[in-house]
């Protein structure tokens, strides 16, 4: 299964995408700011541009299964979660529909649906790959 994201609007204070699965729009996306190579301000800068790995694996801050991304360079716990605005994450990706500017908002309903299609792919034995640009 490949996801990607696509940044579309990178702000002072946060970052706005399209998620697309399989090549198909599945909701926006909102993470921290994107900053020049080699900068980064910890819990208030997005991950590097660029395709990793998914599992799903025990978050112990969520105590849950969730989704992470692997290996990104200088991350170290970047998931896939539901929250608001840049507040909610360090570094991670947030998911839901941006009506609201700086906001997603419908967030833990739509992470429940994307997880949901995550755990079918991996339990169908696909590979879970992301791609943000």
């Amino acid at each position: 299964m490949n996801i990607t994201v696509k940044r579309i609007f990178k702000g002072p204070k946060y970052t706005i995408g399209k998620l697309s699965i399989d090549g198909h729009y599945f909701c926006d996306t909102l993470e921290d700011t994107v900053r020049p190579a080699g900068v980064k301000i910890p819990g208030r800068t997005a991950i590097p541009a660029g395709k990793y790995q998914i599992e799903i694996t025990e978050s112990i801050r969520f105590n849950r299964l969730m989704p992470i991304i692997k290996d990104v360079p200088g991350f170290s716990g970047v998931r896939i979660h539901s929250g608001n605005t840049a507040e909610d994450t360090e570094g991670c990706i947030l998911v839901g529909f941006n009506r609201v500017k700086g906001k997603v908002l419908d967030s833990r309903k739509t992470f429940q649906k994307l997880f949901k299609i995550l755990i079918v792919a991996v339990r169908g034995g696909e590979n879970l790959e992301i791609e943000i640009n």
